[in-house]
């Protein structure tokens, strides 16, 4: 895929563009995988690590926790269930990627509320690399910095709690790779007349025939897929620092079969810039969001090589359902006097739970435990047995 030089695209920033094309030309071509990881964590001009605004109306994308904080407030939820289960000691939650912090806000203004004795006994860690980040977080969670520390992943080893993270694992670097006459080829970043281009080579590594040989699927004769190795050696990681608890990951992605099924021939790589998609990496390079649908499938079994049992896979609507979305609408809409008022606000947390391509069934829920047993979780609750109010909700 030829792209135009990447000085020529507003929001560019030259700096990374420069030293993007100095790593190509000093090895000779990079994997996608190299140059997604500088164009997002490059320690001080990637997406993620550079001082910018993302989420949001005036950023580039919306997420969950951004739409309402009545999504923080149902997983706070679920985490008192958890705590609970666990004994009612001290309890570490630990969000990766917290963003803007909004996620965490609204747990612990939820749990602050409703769960006092869970909130006293509770220590939150935010695992965030981008310095900027961590100032907005502070700032944001002022009201709570008693309860709120910051730190790298690898130091909560041991840890008894829940692992946290939405919308982390679809932004890790990941390879890309074609199936071409009947053997696997992988997409080089290159330099070819002044532009960057693509080149398919041999794979990098064997892990990643490998990996796709361990979920027993992979793209067919023709098809471009995402291989993302980063992801899986995360989740091990995850699961070799739980002493006990759970593991929480929402994220947009699929189950390994419906990820590489044949339809799906150009894989699933998307860049976001305010609010639009483009499927050109090779632009705006440290101005754009660039992911990748996230393989359930994978993540599950990493998480089982460590001790990770998986106790609730399912969409985001069935999961907010389960943990009384209709209950928490009703109640809001109760209170609301202000009939505009209260549209204004069905219509917002629709977005949360609208199935058919929407944040409900696109977004996934996967919840591992481990030295938990196997308890029936509140997010796991029947659809069924929701009461519905006498003319719908919407």
């Amino acid at each position: 895929m030829d792209s135009a030089a990447g000085s020529e695209q507003a929001d560019n920033n030259p700096r990374l563009e420069a030293f993007i094309r100095q790593r190509v030309r000093e090895a000779g071509g990079i994997t996608f995988a190299e140059f997604m990881g500088h164009c997002l964590y490059h320690p001080e001009l990637g997406y993620y690590t550079s001082p910018r605004e993302r989420i949001g109306k005036q950023g580039d994308f919306f997420t969950s926790s951004s739409v309402h904080a009545l999504f923080g407030r149902l997983i706070a939820r679920q985490l008192v269930q958890m705590w609970e289960l666990l004994g009612k000691g001290a309890f570490t939650i630990a969000e990766q990627g917290a963003g803007e912090g909004h996620l965490c806000l609204d747990i612990l203004d939820a749990l602050a509320q409703e769960a006092p004795e869970f909130y006293r006994c509770l220590r939150y860690c935010l695992v965030e690399i981008g310095a900027s980040s961590r100032e907005r977080q502070r700032a944001r969670l002022g009201a709570h910095l008693e309860r709120v520390h910051w730190c790298k992943l690898d130091e909560l080893q041991g840890m008894e709690g829940c692992v946290l993270s939405n919308e982390l694992v679809d932004a890790m670097p990941v390879h890309l790779i074609e199936k071409q006459e009947g053997a696997l080829r992988e997409v080089f970043v290159v330099e070819r007349d002044g532009a960057l281009s693509e080149e398919l080579r041999e794979p990098s590594c064997p892990a990643i025939e490998a990996h796709l040989l361990r979920l027993g699927t992979g793209p067919v004769e023709g098809n471009r897929a995402e291989v993302n190795l980063e992801a899986a050696d995360w989740m091990r990681q995850v699961a070799g620092l739980l002493k006990r608890g759970f593991v929480v990951t929402i994220d947009y992605g699929y189950p390994a079969e419906e990820l590489y099924a044949p339809f799906r021939r150009n894989g699933t790589l998307m860049c976001y810039h305010r609010h639009t998609t483009s499927e050109d990496p090779y632009q705006r390079f440290g101005s754009q969001d660039i992911t990748a649908h996230v393989d359930f499938t994978g993540l599950q079994m990493a998480g089982a090589e460590g001790g990770l049992e998986t106790l609730y896979f399912g969409e985001q609507y069935r999961f907010l359902l389960g943990l009384g979305f209709l209950e928490s609408l009703m109640e809001m809409q109760a209170r609301e006097t202000d009939e505009k008022r209260a549209m204004a606000l069905r219509m917002t947390l629709k977005n949360l739970i609208l199935p058919d391509g929407g944040m409900g069934s696109l977004f996934k829920v996967l919840v591992q435990g481990k030295g938990v047993g196997r308890p029936r979780l509140l997010c796991s609750r029947n659809i069924a047995d929701i009461p519905l109010p006498a003319g719908g909700m919407f």
